[in-house]
């Protein structure tokens, strides 16, 4: 469900998605589910209009009514998101490092998977 508008980076991690759950591989679709995610989060907007409590006479009706349109990213700020990913990633694997090894393994390797996105972008 891409848009021309979409950024090169999304557009990846989209693909890739698609192509690891094609594959069965839980942990790629895992790793990508999490960083098109943290890019939706970034695109949110904040909440500044809290409606009073009881306030349902002047709700708005109907499906995505309260819906609230999204900030667009640019292709760097969707690029930095997933470069931060990447680094907390890594940050937690070498944390994780001495005591529990398979772990760690599995935070470098998730970074990995996102690098090449980062790549091949």
């Amino acid at each position: 469900m891409s848009t021309s508008h979409e950024s090169p980076v999304r557009e990846a991690l989209r693909a890739a998605l698609t192509a690891a759950m094609k594959s069965r591989d839980r942990a790629a679709v895992s790793v990508y589910r999490s960083a098109l995610a943290a890019i939706d989060n970034a695109g949110a907007q904040p909440v500044t209009d809290m409606p009073a409590a009881g306030a349902v006479e002047g709700a708005r009706l109907g499906v995505g009514a309260a819906d609230a349109a999204r900030r667009e990213l640019t292709e760097v700020q969707v690029r930095d998101i997933v470069v931060a990913e990447v680094a907390e990633r890594r940050a937690a694997s070498e944390e994780y490092a001495a005591a529990h090894t398979e772990r760690a393994a599995a935070l470098r390797q998730e970074a990995e998977i996102l690098q090449a996105v980062l790549d091949e972008a």
